[in-house]
């Protein structure tokens, strides 16, 4: 046995696992079963003593190791067998512990994907103590100790379980790597164990570590069914030729390849949602029930939660705004947005020039100087949505606090803390953890305040102060997330910067903003406990760390993208595009089970840290969670409430003269009436996703008859009809042409 000489001084060790390959390898000791190829690379699958090992190799260039099957004893037989339309090779393994059967794919559309999907039949009922990783960088001569190279994003939490890394040495180039874990619910389920960070590792050992129950004394006893097929990984590796670079290159490499492995799941189904239904319940409770608002100074304010909490501004901004979407919508006034907007000036202080968090009698148990840094500027967002309308009332209050809020960015040098206070700018929390981080996407949100001053007024001055804060943020990479709504922001002000000034710089700085957002996701359903009553699909954890994914972020990060994607044109990359849209028509179906009347009661939780929970009001919860702990911990959120009123009026598109709408669940890019009775629409999703688009009725008018047709012209059947409405699945990317029939002309 060679002495390990080739062990970087960086490394704080290796495991046996490690050592252990790397012998086999240096001794040619496995045996050759199969080999497959990838576009400029070469897989070979090999026999080793516990395991059966893909090696993908590029000539020259290095290679990684993937342990494709563990073999606990080694494999008593392997035979091929006929695979599957798609599939590249289909293996059965008999082994002491059973049957596993393991199928290799191989595509490349535009990157190279390497699929492996594992199942074992166990023997007997089988316990699971370990499970060791799967996958390991090889330098020269297939040592594993001799690969150089750097994990820059692993999954956190229990977000996707994805590892993103390169090999600098030798040039083996890019690899993303996914564990599907919606596959693996049964094995999640009998186990009873949580894929929680279960992708990750050291290098040169990563990748997928499966979570087995704690070992102890006494340890659980929960096995895989005897006789039954239980999937154990399902492995998606994505390639690309080019290795270490600058944090923009990485950025949109990771979209791509985490786009090129989202084409290959079996996508959920999503559900037609009645948000006008919705937002009309919405409406009412917030007007009617006690709950819900409080007087002050003779106006009316929004409580937080339900019957708790000091009216701030934030809250009244994001109901105010959403309010007046809805009532534009609606083409009639909504006079609780009057009464809100009433109450503002109150929240303005007219020394510091800048609107404060509470209003000036808030209770001794807050400290009404202090502010985290996100809220000084999300409110003038609001209020700069508002005045960019035309609202004078709104632009006098947005335009008399960009003085302060500027003073505030210089004074924090564009990095700001936690939270601090707004008189004298001392900090009160730094950072979010020891990593001396503090709220790191807040430069995006400013950078979008700064945009709608510069529309305002074109001084350059603000102008100046979005590209400043925009350019504070570089090389934080994938940490560049600390709440995700503001992220989404940022790649929003990126976008619009890039439109202002043409520069390349920030349409290519948005994908670093888009990069650190779908780091956060889930891109898995979750069948654990409480979860399989509800979706948790492309759910962004609210903030960077948190357990939950939340209301209010979801649907202000699908108003972010929603201008992200119209300010976009055809220069935006086709898998960036694709993402954005998929997760705004995930949230659309995800966020109902937001609504506590909408998943069973048994599942909310007990102990409500703000407020309580009625199940009659429709106000949704604050938080659900991947793992299915109890939902609404948080709280049933008020400032949550303009969920409703932005989804039904984005995605409810209400058509001339006639008793029906169009819904559709990506952002409809235009619309056109061709004559009395047709109308086109232009969705502008990602290539070879699918759209919903119903035909929806208003009143009690029969609906017509109706003819969809696709760009090519092709006719498409509608997948359910009923009396209220017509629901179609169409292309998500393209024209689609809708023609209706009275009911007269039927007859």
């Amino acid at each position: 046995m060679p002495k390990i000489q080739t062990l970087a001084a960086s490394l704080p060790g290796v495991s046996t696992q490690v050592l252990a390959l790397r012998a086999e390898l240096t001794q040619g000791a496995m045996r050759t079963v199969a080999n497959l190829a990838l576009p400029g690379r070469g897989v070979e699958i090999l026999e080793g003593r516990e395991a059966l090992w893909a090696i993908v190799r590029r000539p020259g260039k290095g290679g990684l190791a993937v342990r494709a099957v563990h073999l606990a004893g080694g494999a008593t037989s392997i035979k091929q067998r006929r695979a599957d339309p798609g599939d590249a090779l289909c293996l059965d393994i008999e082994s002491a512990v059973g049957k596993q059967t393991v199928t290799f794919s191989c595509s490349a559309p535009d990157l190279a994907v390497l699929r492996i999907i594992v199942s074992l039949r166990p023997a007997t009922r089988l316990l699971v103590p370990f499970l060791p990783r799967d996958l390991y960088p090889l330098g020269a001569n297939d040592d594993p100790l001799r690969a150089e190279g750097r994990v820059e994003a692993a999954q956190r939490g229990l977000n996707t379980g994805v590892s993103f890394f390169h090999i600098d040495r030798p040039a083996f180039g890019s690899v993303l790597y996914f564990q599907n874990f919606t596959a693996l619910s049964d094995y999640f389920l009998a186990t009873e164990t949580k894929p929680d960070g279960a992708v990750g590792g050291e290098w040169p050992e990563i990748g997928y570590l499966p979570p087995t129950p704690p070992q102890s004394g006494t340890p659980p006893t929960d096995p895989l069914p005897q006789g039954k097929d239980t999937i154990l990984s399902d492995t998606l590796l994505v390639f690309h030729d080019d290795a270490a670079c600058d944090e923009q290159d990485s950025a949109l490499r990771f979209i791509q390849m985490l786009g090129a492995a989202y084409r290959q799941l079996d996508l959920p189904a999503t559900e037609y949602r009645d948000w006008v239904a919705r937002a009309d319940r919405t409406l009412r409770d917030l007007d009617t029930a006690p709950e819900a608002t409080i007087r002050h100074y003779g106006h009316r304010y929004a409580h937080p939660y339900t019957d708790a909490e000091y009216p701030d501004i934030m809250v009244q901004m994001s109901l105010i705004t959403a309010l007046r979407d809805y009532a534009v919508w609606r083409n009639e006034p909504i006079a609780l947005e009057a009464e809100f907007v009433a109450g503002l000036g109150k929240f303005r202080d007219a020394k510091l020039q800048t609107m404060r968090r509470y209003l000036p009698n808030v209770g001794k148990d807050k400290d009404k100087n202090a502010v985290d840094s996100w809220y000084l500027y999300h409110p003038l967002l609001n209020l700069g949505r508002l005045a960019t309308e035309g609202d004078t009332r709104s632009k006098r209050l947005f335009t008399s606090s960009l003085d302060y809020a500027i003073k505030a960015a210089h004074h924090f040098n564009y990095a700001w803390p936690i939270q601090f206070k707004v008189g004298d700018f001392s900090i009160i929390v730094e950072a979010r953890n020891d990593d001396g981080l503090g709220q790191t996407d807040v430069g995006g949100i400013y950078a979008y305040v700064m945009l709608q001053a510069y529309e305002l007024t074109n001084d350059d001055r603000y102008l100046n102060e979005a590209r400043a804060a925009i350019d504070a943020a570089k090389d934080m990479r994938f940490e560049l997330n600390y709440q995700a709504n503001l992220t989404a922001w940022g790649a929003s002000a990126c976008m619009r910067l890039w439109r202002i000034t043409n520069e390349e710089y920030y349409l290519r700085q948005s994908y670093v903003y888009l990069a650190s957002f779908f780091h956060n996701s889930a891109i898995w359903e979750s069948q654990i406990e409480a979860a399989k009553h509800y979706s948790n699909f492309l759910g962004v954890t609210c903030l960077h760390d948190a357990p939950y994914m939340a209301i209010y972020e979801c649907f202000d990060s699908f108003i972010a993208f929603e201008r992200y994607l119209k300010d976009s044109g055809p220069d935006l990359d086709s898998a960036a595009r694709m993402l954005i849209s998929e997760y705004c028509k995930y949230a659309l179906h995800r966020a109902w089970f937001y609504y506590p009347d909408a998943i069973p009661a048994d599942i909310l939780s007990s102990e409500v840290r703000n407020g309580h929970i009625d199940r009659t009001l429709s106000f949704p919860l604050e938080d659900l969670y991947h793992d299915g702990q109890p939902a609404g911990q948080v709280g049933q959120e008020i400032y949550g409430a303009g969920a409703a009123f932005v989804f039904a009026s984005r995605m409810f598109h209400p058509v001339s003269g006639e008793s029906f709408q169009i819904f559709c669940d990506h952002f409809l890019m235009a619309s056109e009436r061709n004559g009395e009775r047709s109308v086109s629409v232009r969705l502008d999703g990602g290539d070879g996703c699918m759209a919903s688009l119903s035909l929806v009725r208003r009143g009690r008018t029969q609906l017509p008859t109706f003819t969809v047709y696709i760009t090519e012209g092709d006719r498409i059947r509608p997948k359910r009809r009923a009396d209220d409405r017509v629901d179609y699945a169409v292309p998500a990317n393209g024209r689609v042409t809708i023609t209706w029939k009275s009911a007269k002309e039927k007859a």
